[in-house]
C-alpha cells in the first residue's frame, strides 16, 4: 500500500494549473523530487498533498484513506511538512522550537516526556545543532534557522515527509549533508522534495515529478525522466548532460 497517493488530481492556483489528472503513488523507501519553473505550482501541489489546500478535483490518500476524512492530528502523525519560509513569533529556545514536532503525538495538556526530549536532542545532533539548543530562536542565522526546521521535521517522526526547498539558506556542504541525512536511511519513509537544483535531484532522489506547465506533468524514475530533452522543455532553456565517476550532472548550455 502506498504511503501517499493521488487519484485524478487537479491542482490550480489563480490561472495556473499545476497538474491535471495526476495519478501517482509515493511508497516507503522512495525519495521524490518535484521540479518546475518559478510559479509552476510546486508549493501548491505540496500543500495540497498535505491537506492544507483542496484540489479542484481528485483525491489525496494517506494509507489508502482519503485525507479529507482524517483529523489534522492524524494527518500530522503520518505526514510532516517543511515550509518554504520559517517564521518565529515567540522567543523560545532552539530545543523548545524543535519539540513542537512532538505535539501531534501528545494528548491534550500533556507535557513533553523525557523520551520526547531525547528524540528532539537526537534530531538536533543530526543537524549539528546541539551546541545551540539553549539559544533563542530569534538569534539564529538563516541557515541555522533552516536546520532547526529540518530538526523539527525529524522530531515529528512521520513516514511521509514533504520538504519545500529544504536546502534553502544552506551552504554547499550543508546542502549535501541534509540530502544525505534524509535519503540514506529511508526504508520506512517517503520523502518528497521541492528542489531547484537538478543535480541534487539526480544524485539523491529515486523518482522525479516534472511540472511542465498548463497542467501537463511527467513522472517516473530519475534515470528515465531526467534527460536533456525533458529538462530543456521544462526550463525553456538548453540543458546538457555530462557524466563523471558514474554520476550524471546537468548544466545550462
Amino acid at each position: 500500500m502506498p504511503l501517499l497517493q493521488t487519484q485524478n488530481l487537479k491542482v490550480k492556483i489563480a490561472d495556473t494549473v499545476a497538474c491535471e489528472r495526476l495519478n501517482i503513488s509515493f511508497n516507503a523507501g522512495e525519495s521524490w523530487a518535484v521540479l518546475g519553473m518559478n510559479g509552476s505550482g510546486k508549493t501548491t501541489i505540496l500543500h495540497t498533498l498535505a491537506g492544507i489546500l483542496h484540489p479542484q478535483q481528485g483525491d489525496v490518500l494517506i494509507n489508502d484513506k482519503n485525507i479529507t476524512d482524517l483529523s489534522r492530528k492524524t494527518i500530522a502523525q503520518n505526514l510532516g511538512l517543511l515550509l518554504q519560509h520559517q517564521e518565529d513569533h515567540f522567543p523560545g529556545t532552539v530545543l523548545q522550537s524543535v519539540l513542537i514536532g512532538r505535539h501531534p503525538h501528545l494528548q491534550n495538556w500533556q507535557w513533553d516526556s523525557e523520551e520526547d526530549i531525547n528524540i528532539a536532542k537526537k534530531a538536533l545532533a543530526a543537524l549539528v545543532l546541539s551546541d545551540l539548543s539553549e539559544r533563542s530562536i530569534l538569534t539564529l542565522s538563516g541557515g541555522e534557522r533552516q536546520r532547526v526546521a529540518l530538526a523539527t521535521l525529524l522530531t515529528q517522526q512521520t513516514k511521509i515527509r514533504l520538504l519545500d526547498e529544504p536546502v534553502n539558506h544552506l551552504d554547499l556542504h550543508q546542502q549535501h549533508e541534509v540530502m544525505k541525512l534524509f535519503t540514506q536511511d529511508k526504508s520506512e519513509q517517503s520523502n518528497i522534495f521541492v528542489l531547484h537544483d537538478i543535480n541534487l535531484a539526480a544524485r539523491y532522489c529515486d523518482n522525479v515529478l516534472l511540472l511542465l506547465g498548463n497542467g501537463e506533468t511527467l513522472h517516473g524514475a530519475v534515470d528515465d525522466v531526467l534527460t536533456e530533452q525533458n529538462l530543456s522543455n521544462l526550463y525553456k532553456h538548453p540543458i546538457s548532460e555530462i557524466s563523471q565517476h558514474s554520476q550524471k550532472y546537468f548544466i545550462a548550455s
